[in-house]
């Protein structure tokens, strides 16, 4: 439902209110919501996935915003025997040379890979069922229609596709983690 949709349906709602509050008297309206119909508001824009909501008319204003927390993703890097040196995750509160080396070292690691992201806001699941096998691992092959993923949105199962051919480097997202629009999921050297 889009948020044009959702506003008119709350207009529609509110108004109904509204005419509820009228005097007979021929009095100006006195329009406002009691908590019960904030709460009924807020759940229909919460359902929706909506972050902010704002409807006004002449004689009320609701506006509903919801902050969401930013999401960290730590990839995790498999111990290796080589000379390379590994990047260091500083806390925030040390100097930003250091910060600024270990996003260096992290996008020299990535530097080539073609990256398949999140088309949608979901949950990341890399197989069809809990019991069933991944449908990709880090070493295998893939091809362009090949489904590498599932992201589920508003219960819908959305099948990913690969889109390149190559072979999975890199796995960024862990089996059952919400992800945002445009989220890298998966590394992929051609």
């Amino acid at each position: 439902m889009s948020e044009q949709a959702a506003s008119a349906k709350a207009k529609a709602e509110t108004g109904k209110t509204a005419r509820n509050n009228k005097k007979t008297s021929g009095d100006a309206v006195k329009a406002s919501l009691n908590v019960q119909e904030l709460r009924e508001l807020a759940e229909m824009v919460n359902e929706h996935g909506f972050t902010e909501f704002e409807f006004e008319n002449e004689n009320i204003r609701i506006r509903l915003s919801k902050m969401t927390a930013p999401q960290i993703v730590q990839a995790v890097q498999p111990v290796a025997a080589s000379s390379a040196p590994q990047p260091t995750f500083a806390p925030q509160s040390s100097n930003a040379s250091t910060e600024s080396v270990s996003t260096e070292a992290a996008a020299d690691a990535d530097e080539g890979l073609y990256k398949i992201t999140s088309p949608i806001v979901g949950t990341f699941y890399r197989s069809p069922a809990p019991d069933k096998p991944p449908y990709v691992q880090e070493g295998d092959k893939v091809n362009e229609s090949m489904v590498v993923c599932i992201v589920e949105a508003m219960k819908l199962m959305n099948e990913i596709q690969a889109e390149t051919s190559g072979e999975v480097v890199k796995i960024y997202v862990e089996n059952g983690q919400p992800v945002e629009y445009g989220q890298p999921l998966f590394g992929i050297r051609k």
